[in-house]
């Protein structure tokens, strides 16, 4: 599990957590077990926030 995601004052960037998105599935080799499905989805929730708090900032 993403550790950042579990701390609320940290806050990453969508490309931070997209590379750590993309490391999971490496390790992974393409298949998740459930843990790594539970840490991707984490993952997948911590980076939409991301986004749009990247959107909110440009506006």
């Amino acid at each position: 599990m993403s550790p950042h995601f579990l701390d609320p004052g940290s806050v990453r960037s969508a490309a931070e957590v997209n590379e750590e998105i993309r490391a999971l599935w490496l390790r992974a080799g393409g298949s998740l077990s459930a843990q790594e499905r539970a840490e991707y989805e984490l993952l997948v929730v911590e980076w939409a926030a991301a986004i749009r708090g990247e959107i909110i900032e440009a506006a």
